[in-house]
């Protein structure tokens, strides 16, 4: 009996981590790439590219909290991520089809509000999952890591050899095996909790928490934003699209080893200044982008984003756990991933479009590595209030 159920948690864990695989594939087939493709396919300018690019976290923070109330509705998470994994399949597909850019951002809306039930459903059924069976979410999550790299090292070959189009057909393929996938997830998860106006007042009187809502600003924006602009400036460097693919597959790959080190490290060295850390490697990486560096040191330095992403997001999250009242952590976590995945993503994209048509490239990694700034000394701030308060 007890083989028995070892072995189901076993199967139960690959097929977290399979889907999490298919899933990241999918992303990772289709953003890095899609800059590239609204540049040279579709012939839009910079700043075209910026909004339809910012049109995602936007609509994520508006469209996130209604998925929520839809699946406390109908309590069936498994069956409303299906639905939306198979959703954002189609609009992908058709989002081949269109080319003019009025209806490029309805197709960017459209993928954005379908997309956006992915990852918080995904996360809440595998939560659950992890406390119920001992596991660690960060070693299931990682498969993402490894799947987006993978992804985006493939989708630049086939595009080489192929159309860039072909990014939407493996968008679209992945995101159907997911589904398929999905239904094999337990359908005993717990449902969201669309919490997000409550507790706000109480949190925001703590000064830990809204210096790391700063600093999530202006660090993770540039961060995910960059998954935007990368594939263009490795381009403008003289790479191909399988060299796009390659600095993606160095860099996102990267991210996996150091999300399974990061409990260690947050236990050793602790998690404000293990964020310092990692935000200082990410800053230092945005102002060498800025001087366009020969392609050879670009892929030298992708590397370093395991260093920097892959310490950052788990001690990000776990700071916010650690600094809000228990009865608001779920409100917590959804400000943070509002302020980060959400208005920072979209601020740095908008303006890195901006940039990109005003001026070069490079311009687009210096504005990076000044926000980037700032966030470390948000926490630099957050680091002496806590050293006040042990002293206290």
């Amino acid at each position: 009996m007890e083989a028995a159920l070892k072995r189901g948690e076993s199967t139960g864990k690959s097929t977290f981590s399979l889907f999490y695989f298919f899933v990241f594939f999918a992303f990772g087939a289709l953003f890095p790439l899609l800059s590239v493709y609204l540049q040279e396919v579709v012939g839009l300018s910079g700043t075209e590219i910026g909004v339809i690019m910012s049109i995602s976290p936007v609509t994520m923070i508006f469209v996130q909290p209604i998925w929520g109330m839809i699946t406390d509705y109908t309590r069936k998470p498994v069956f409303v991520l299906t639905i939306a994994l198979l959703a954002t399949s189609f609009i992908g597909l058709m989002y081949s089809f269109v080319h003019e850019y009025h209806w490029l951002i309805v197709m960017a809306v459209l993928l954005a509000s379908a997309q956006s039930a992915i990852v918080p459903i995904s996360d809440s059924i595998t939560l659950h999952y992890a406390q119920k069976n001992g596991e660690k979410y960060g070693s299931i999550r990682l498969w993402g890591s490894i799947g987006f790299a993978v992804a985006v090292l493939i989708g630049g070959w086939l595009s080489d050899r192929i159309a860039l189009v072909v990014i939407f057909y493996l968008f679209s393929f992945m995101l159907i095996l997911s589904g398929l996938l999905a239904s094999r997830l337990p359908k005993e998860s717990q449902t969201m909790k669309a919490e997000a106006l409550r507790g706000m007042a109480q949190l925001f009187r703590i000064p830990h928490f809204v210096l790391l809502l700063l600093a999530t600003f202006f660090i993770f924006g540039p961060i995910l934003a960059n998954n935007f602009y990368f594939g263009i400036f490795i381009k403008q460097l003289g790479g191909t699209l399988t060299g796009i693919g390659l600095a993606f597959l160095l860099a996102a790959g990267s991210e996996a080893p150091f999300m399974k080190m990061t409990d260690g490290l947050i236990h050793r060295f602790g998690m404000v200044p293990l964020l310092m850390f990692a935000t200082a490697v990410s800053c230092l990486r945005w102002l060498f982008y800025f001087f366009e560096p020969p392609l050879f040191f670009v892929y030298m330095t992708t590397i370093v984003q395991g260093l920097s992403v892959g310490l950052s997001i788990p001690a990000a999250l776990q700071y916010v756990r650690d600094v809000a009242p228990k009865q608001v952590r779920a409100t917590a976590v959804s400000l943070y991933s509002a302020v980060g995945n959400g208005l920072g993503v979209w601020f740095c994209t908008f303006i890195g479009g901006y940039m990109l048509e005003r001026y070069h490239i490079g311009a687009i990694y210096l504005f990076f590595s000044i926000c980037t700034f700032v966030g470390m000394l948000s926490l630099v701030c957050i680091h002496l209030l806590n050293k006040k308060k042990a002293s206290a």
